[in-house]
C-alpha cells in the first residue's frame, strides 16, 4: 500500500513536503563522480516532468528530499485515515480515478503532498543537506536589536520558492488544474501557519541580556491533522469567469446541493469537484460463508 501511494505522490508532485547545519566530509573526486551518478539514477527514475528532472539533477540533495517527502505523505496519509472507510490505498480500481476526479481524498493528496514536499525542503536546507540553500535567515524577528539570530532556523523561504517552482502554475482555463494548484496552495499555507521562533537566553547569572533565536516548522504530525480537519470542512466548487479579467475562478456549484455549503471558498479551504465513491465494495464470499464488506 505505501509503494502505491508513493508511485501516486509522484505523479501528484509532477501535477502539483535548531541544531547547526551538519558539516559535509570532503570527497574525492571519484566520489563525487560517484554520488552525482547515483542522484541522477533517482532523478531518472521518478516520473518527473522536463524542468523538475532539471531541478532535481542540479542539487545533489533535491532526490533524497523528494524520496523522503514522499515517504513522509504517505505514512502521514495512512495515518490520518486509518479508521476510514478509504484508509490511503490506491490499489485497484479507486487508483486511477483518484488521479482523473476531483474528490475530497483527491484534495488531501494534493494537499498533504506539497506540504511534504515544504517541509522536507525546509528542513534539508538547516541540515545542510542542500547546496542551495542553508538555514534560515529570519529577516523580520521582532526587536531585533535586542537579539542576537543565531542557532540554524528551517529555511521555510527558500522551501516555498523552489517548491512553487518545482509544481508550476498549471492552465488556469480548466477547473480542475485550478483546484489542484488551489490545493497545493493549502498545503504550503498550513505549513507556513504552523513555524514558530524558538529562543534561548544567554548571560550571567542566568539573565537574558541576549536570545539567540531561530525559526521551527511544526512536526509533520501535526500538520496532517490540521489538512486531516480541512478535509473534513472541504468545499464543493463549481467554476465562474471573472469579468473584470475574463479567467475562471473557483466558486461554490451553480446548483444549490442538498448537505452542501454554498459558502465561498476561503484561500485556506480544501475544496473539491466530484463526490466521492463509498469505497465500499461486497467481496466474493467464501464457500459456506456470508459475504462481507470489503474496504
Amino acid at each position: 500500500m505505501r509503494d502505491d501511494f508513493i508511485d501516486l505522490s509522484v505523479e501528484l508532485i509532477v501535477q502539483l513536503t535548531g541544531n547547526e547545519p551538519l558539516t559535509i566530509l570532503p570527497l574525492t573526486s571519484e566520489m563525487e563522480e560517484a554520488a552525482v551518478k547515483a542522484h541522477y539514477k533517482v532523478c531518472d527514475r521518478l516520473k518527473l516532468e522536463k524542468k523538475q528532472r532539471r531541478m532535481c539533477r542540479r542539487d545533489p540533495g533535491v532526490a533524497e528530499t523528494l524520496m523522503e517527502a514522499i515517504s513522509m505523505s504517505a505514512l502521514e496519509c495512512q495515518y490520518q485515515f486509518r479508521f476510514e472507510r478509504w484508509n490511503c490505498t490506491l490499489e485497484g480500481r479507486y487508483r486511477a480515478s483518484l488521479l482523473k476526479r476531483g474528490f475530497k481524498e483527491t484534495a488531501f493528496l494534493y494537499a498533504i503532498s506539497s506540504a511534504g514536499l515544504t517541509h522536507a525542503m525546509a528542513k534539508a536546507c538547516s541540515a545542510g543537506r542542500m547546496e542551495r540553500c542553508t538555514c534560515d535567515e529570519a529577516p523580520d524577528l521582532e526587536n531585533r536589536e535586542a537579539w542576537q539570530w543565531g542557532g540554524c532556523g528551517d529555511n521555510l523561504k527558500y522551501s516555498n520558492k523552489f517548491v512553487k517552482e518545482f509544481l508550476g502554475k498549471k492552465s488556469i482555463k480548466d477547473l480542475r488544474a485550478r483546484v489542484d494548484f488551489h490545493n497545493n496552495l493549502v498545503g504550503m499555507k498550513v505549513i507556513k501557519a504552523g513555524v514558530e521562533t524558538t529562543c534561548k537566553c544567554h548571560g550571567v547569572s542566568g539573565s537574558c541580556t541576549v536570545r539567540t533565536c531561530w525559526r521551527q516548522l511544526s512536526p509533520f504530525h501535526e500538520i496532517g491533522k490540521q489538512l486531516k480537519q480541512k478535509y473534513e470542512t472541504s468545499l464543493k466548487v463549481g467554476s465562474t469567469t471573472n469579468e473584470a479579467t475574463g479567467e475562471g475562478d473557483i466558486s461554490p456549484p451553480k446548483k444549490s446541493i442538498p448537505g452542501h455549503s454554498d459558502q465561498i471558498p476561503r484561500t485556506t479551504d480544501l475544496v473539491y469537484i466530484d463526490d466521492s465513491p463509498s469505497f465500499c465494495l461486497m467481496s466474493r464470499p467464501p464457500q459456506n460463508s456470508n459475504g462481507v464488506m470489503s474496504l
